[in-house]
């Protein structure tokens, strides 16, 4: 039999402290960004959109983390997988929402384990992967 220990779930205190590092990440580079947070079943729990903010940006931001979630990896990894011959040019999918391969989207661990995501939008690529990775690094 195994004992696999529990994994504390992610929590909406969790997510509004992901939102704020993020946003605190984004201030400090001059930038105005959309964050979200998923939990490990694609569930909204935290979303902030700055109005300043392009207004795709909240749109890029979910669907940032909604990539991460559902391939369990940042989007910045995945970006040539969607060229063509890679592994996910032509991946179909029955999702409720597309997949965006667009550095800014990354998966939340805790003990190695998957327990929700956090997208960010409105920034350079590189901008919004670094503010997402800083958030997701309060998780430790």
């Amino acid at each position: 039999m195994s004992t696999t220990a529990a994994v504390a779930p992610l929590t909406i205190q969790d997510a509004e402290v992901l939102v704020a590092a993020a946003r605190s990440a984004a201030e400090a580079a001059d930038a105005t960004v959309s964050v979200t947070v998923l939990d490990a079943g694609g569930h909204l729990l935290a979303f902030r959109r700055d109005d300043q903010a392009v207004l795709i940006s909240g749109e890029t931001s979910t669907r940032k983390a909604y990539t991460a979630l559902q391939l369990n990896a940042p989007t910045a990894d995945l970006v040539d997988a969607v060229k063509p011959d890679g592994p996910f040019h032509s991946l179909t999918t029955a999702l409720d929402r597309p997949l965006l391969f667009i550095a800014g989207g990354v998966p939340l661990l805790r003990d190695g384990r998957l327990i929700g995501a956090i997208g960010v939008g409105g920034g350079a690529p590189e901008q919004d992967h670094d503010f997402a990775t800083a958030a997701a690094q309060e998780l430790v």
